[in-house]
């Protein structure tokens, strides 16, 4: 058997990461970001890389910033620019500076600084053909400016005081607390607030905090979204329009049934064209569209009868077409959808999820794609389809192959998974691994439930898109919503039948793994069977009246669930059933799925299951907790950790193996 990064977790943490994508107005210059372990493995440093847009040259790397360089973003001149937390001759503390803007000049020499605020730059937006550049910040709401921001926050230091006076909803966010401060954007030049007294209306968006803004190719405007608080605590997005030159905002599109999202401007600034996310009930799943507003006009839809559900979206370079990505059948191929007739067609086609699409003049895209073959790496696509890979990283050799397997349901639904082979031609242990979301696929790269390791390690993993998955339209969808007990369960056991009738499955040795949602269903799935020998359930819900008040988002999640779907679709009901090992694993820190989940799962699987603590307090389960790490395990040492101890606890349970725990744990492998 060939030895690969998959064989050995250092090897495996240190393989390098391509994430996001920048391309100069006139195309000729295309960089991205590759993260790298530090000396001491325990950070990724980023930093940003030239590709060469013909693919014909290898990667060259432009910056070295030690604490690490990302986002970057092009001017109309060609100047790069992006967010560094880079040292500062004026800084005695020794402390790590907030994240500032710099610029590389398009002529070469060393970056300089050119924005700093005491909140720090968290996202930067270029004008495509004018001088033009918005960032945003955080500032606290009773500054005037940036220095008394800087007066304010010496001052709360100062005196220890960590406390926040809320006067809405939400207070916290995904990883992280929300306030004092909140997010602001500003002209880079001479950092003029573009919107003074926000009052929470730029809540930002997606696990990493990013705002949500466009700004026009001729820089005399943005449209961002905007956070509506209505009655009770519940918000809903709009969209707001910003002129850079007066400040003056406005809303723009205004829909009190949906969250309006993703705006992206026309390039001949006319247009802007944003999605449409319908508000839930209990009985009807969220339906995804594309509008396009003409200023001046009313919105309308595009492609209203198009049954997916649009992941991002940007202007092709004539303006006559949406360049969309969404999930289909296991894949996230780039579409073309024209503005004027509503056609769609396939840009893509291939077994790839695209991410970060570019648009160039002529016609030619540029984009990260990747798959659970490939993790993501840079490509050029030109008009007639024909996909380039520019030179980036080396992709790593995988230990074994992938196969789409697929199932008829008792309903006659066809569910369909991908299914990881060990390259070991003997049949294999089964791993059943379950996506989170709930509305998600199994289509892409992931770092962090990566099944090649496990491969590695001689099991086969199953990879199924049960109902709630995204790619099958809204049908599919609808299938789950408000019933995840129902037929998520039922397609994710039926999947099981039929990866076990594989012949290179051993189906006297299975196991089932999930992470959030994922976690959720495992947990319903220790209640509910014992064909698995182990459960391993990570960052998950467990009781649903005690999680749909203390998610980070709750309004959101309680238009779902009622007291009748917690009372019917709650896994706590059934820990008597229980009489499967689990792993437990949990953060502190994680808000979505607050760590009382774990806390009350672990108590009750001691005091509760049908493997209850014995006498002397032991138990087949476990319980992994993390104080410092959220809804992922970012931290290498930790996934290194977290890796570490499912490998052992699945052998202990599947295998019939004793297993080593991580050292760095510092208890013994066996009590």
């Amino acid at each position: 058997m060939t030895a690969t990064a998959f064989d050995n977790l250092d090897d495996y943490l240190a393989l390098p990461r391509v994430s996001g994508l920048a391309v100069s107005a006139d195309g000729s210059r295309v960089v991205t970001t590759v993260a790298e372990l530090n000396d001491k493995r325990a950070e990724y440093v980023t930093a940003v890389w030239e590709l060469d847009p013909a693919g014909r040259q290898p990667a060259r790397r432009l910056t070295r910033g030690a604490t690490g360089d990302s986002s970057p973003v092009f001017t109309a001149d060609g100047d790069l620019l992006f967010i560094s937390s880079r040292p500062q001759p004026h800084n005695t503390a020794g402390t790590k500076p907030p994240a500032a803007l710099w610029r590389l000049p398009s002529g070469g020499g060393e970056a300089v600084e050119v924005a700093s605020l005491p909140g720090g730059v968290n996202a930067v937006r270029a004008a495509r053909a004018a001088d033009a550049t918005v960032i945003a910040s955080a500032l606290l709401p009773a500054a005037r400016d940036a220095d008394d921001d800087q007066r304010l926050r010496d001052l709360r230091k100062d005196g220890a005081v960590s406390a926040v006076l809320h006067t809405g909803y939400p207070v916290r966010f995904w990883n992280h607390d929300l306030g004092p401060d909140e997010p602001h954007l500003l002209d880079a030049n001479g950092l003029r607030d573009l919107t003074p007294h926000p009052g929470g209306g730029l809540l930002t968006a997606g696990f990493f905090g990013d705002v949500d803004f466009d700004i026009s190719a001729d820089g005399s405007f943005l449209v961002t979204t905007w956070q509506l608080t209505g009655p009770g605590p519940v918000q809903r997005s709009v969209l707001m329009l910003i002129d850079l030159a007066s400040g003056e905002r406005r809303v723009i599109a205004d829909d009190p049934d949906a969250n309006l999202g993703q705006p992206a401007i026309s390039p001949d600034g006319s247009a802007v064209a944003y999605t449409r996310d319908t508000l839930t009930a209990p009985d009807l799943a969220p339906r995804m569209t594309l509008q396009y507003l003409r200023f001046g006009e009313r919105p309308r839809s595009i492609a209203e009868n198009w049954d997916r559900r649009p992941a991002s979206l940007t202007w092709s370079s004539d303006g006559a077409s949406l360049v969309v990505t969404a999930d289909q059948n296991g894949r996230a191929p780039i579409f073309a959808v024209e503005v004027s007739t509503s056609r769609v067609s396939q840009v893509t086609d291939d077994d790839f999820c695209y991410t970060d699409v570019v648009v160039v003049p002529e016609g030619v895209l540029y984009a990260l794609r990747s798959s659970y073959a490939a993790p993501p790496h840079p490509v050029r696509i030109d008009p007639g389809g024909a996909v380039t890979v520019l030179p980036c990283i080396e992709l790593p050799t995988l230990p074994g192959t992938l196969t789409d397997v697929s199932t008829l349901t008792a309903d006659g639904t066809t569910v369909r998974s991908w299914l990881v082979l060990p390259e070991d031609q003997a049949p294999a242990p089964l791993l059943l691994w379950i996506h989170g979301g709930p509305l998600g696929s199994w289509n892409s790269w992931a770092w962090r439930w990566n099944p090649w390791l496990m491969a590695a390690k001689g099991y086969a993993v199953l990879l199924p898109d049960p109902a709630l998955s995204t790619g099958y339209g809204q049908d599919f969808i609808q299938r789950g919503w408000g019933a995840w007990g129902g037929s998520p369960f039922d397609d994710l056991m039926a999947a099981t039948d039929a990866a076990c009738e594989h012949p290179r499955i051993d189906a006297t040795r299975t196991a089932a793994m999930g992470g959030s949602f994922g976690g959720y269903m495992a947990n319903w799935i220790a209640g509910h069977t014992n064909r698995f020998a182990a459960i391993v359930t990570h960052a998950s819900l467990w009781a649903l009246d005690q999680f749909g008040p203390t998610t980070d988002t709750a309004y959101y999640w309680r238009r779902e669930m009622t007291p009748q779907m917690t009372a019917a679709h709650s896994p706590h009901h059934f820990v008597a059933d229980i009489s499967t090992p689990m792993l437990v694993i949990h953060g502190d820190r994680d808000y979505r799925v607050p760590i009382g989940e774990g806390l009350r799962l672990w108590y009750e699987l001691l005091a509760s299951s049908a493997l209850p603590a014995g006498e002397d307090g032991s138990s087949p389960h476990r319980f992994l907790y993390f104080p410092s790490e959220d809804h992922w395990v970012l931290a290498p040492q930790h996934a290194k950790i977290w890796y570490g101890v499912v490998f052992a606890f699945l052998a202990e349970h599947v295998l019939g193996e004793s297993a080593e725990l991580p050292e760095l744990l510092g208890v013994p492998s066996r009590p």
